[in-house]
């Protein structure tokens, strides 16, 4: 079993045991996340027939997700536990390159009357980057990650927007990437 796989069940138990143990006098509920990321190293660079290119960085892609919102008695203190899957792609007339990946995120939050500030864990599985087309030949697999999140968001009711950063390195092959960066987050609780 490897280190990060050893990590993600740890998360996955920790985060069980707190919804466990507050879920007697909590609020809890259904959740969906949205949101885009950017920033990291480039983790592909393509280059396109008429001489132009493009790349896509190591934390860049559109995520979707949901999860679960446990809501202590008081209402101040949230967790927030999702899974998402996020993407970016490169599309081109001759082919695509997409970078994948399914991030698995356990957020703690103080909250305030419209805001609430938290931190918490990533674990990012089944991290790579395909091709279609010209680029179909290209199929890198790449260790999953154990990272960091903060976020800070504003309430709407049970709407949240907001910004996060993640901070998370990508290991294929001896090499490492980045995935520090920023991003814009959205969620709704049911």
């Amino acid at each position: 079993m490897t280190r990060n796989i050893k990590h993600g069940l740890i998360l996955a138990l920790v985060g069980s045991a707190a919804i466990a143990d507050v879920s007697q006098a909590a609020e809890v509920r259904p959740a969906i996340v949205a949101g885009f990321d950017t920033g990291g190293d480039k983790i592909v660079s393509v280059t396109f027939t008429n001489g132009e290119s493009d790349s896509i960085r190591a934390n860049e892609g559109l995520y979707f997700g949901g999860g679960i919102s446990v809501l202590n008695d008081d209402k101040n203190i949230e967790f927030l536990g999702t899974v998402s899957y996020k993407f970016a792609t490169i599309h081109a007339s001759n082919g695509d390159v997409d970078w994948t990946r399914v991030p698995l995120d356990a957020l703690l939050f103080y909250r305030m009357q419209s805001f609430r500030v938290g931190a918490g864990v990533t674990y990012v599985m089944s991290p790579k980057v395909s091709g279609s087309g010209v680029a179909g030949g290209l199929n890198v697999k790449i260790d999953d990650a154990l990272g960091f999140l903060v976020q800070a968001d504003y309430l709407l009711g049970k709407v949240n927007i907001g910004v996060r950063g993640t901070f998370v390195d990508y290991k294929a092959g001896g090499r490492t990437a980045s995935g520090n960066g920023v991003g814009i987050t959205f969620g709704f609780t049911f």
